[in-house]
């Protein structure tokens, strides 16, 4: 498990990038922490930077939309699903298991 920061700096409606051989974005939904792959699947653009609504993420570059939950597309131009990670929280703070990587639609 990787570390992402503590749950204090990640307040409602937040996202964070971690950096490593691929790149996860961290999002804070509602509540909800979820981990995804942080490059759309559509052209190279960070998710992290995009705009947070509920469980869903627009990219900022040409607004294809993912559900955090399980990486699915929701909307075209992204045809193709991102990697989703599980997210442990354990004493005040956020985790990411790179190594279990949800399957992927």
């Amino acid at each position: 498990m990787i570390t992402a920061c503590p749950v204090a700096d990640l307040p409602v409606g937040e996202s964070i990038r971690i950096s490593g051989d691929v790149a996860i974005a961290v999002f804070n939904a509602d509540g909800e922490l979820y981990a995804i792959d942080d490059t759309c699947s559509h052209q190279d653009a960070s998710l992290s930077e995009g705009w947070l609504e509920g469980c869903f993420v627009e990219c900022p570059l040409h607004a294809a939309s993912f559900d955090l939950r399980t990486g699915v597309p929701t909307c075209l131009p992204a045809k193709k699903a991102v990697r989703t990670y599980p997210v442990v929280v354990q004493d005040d703070m956020i985790y990411v298991d790179t190594k279990v990587r949800e399957a992927v639609a």
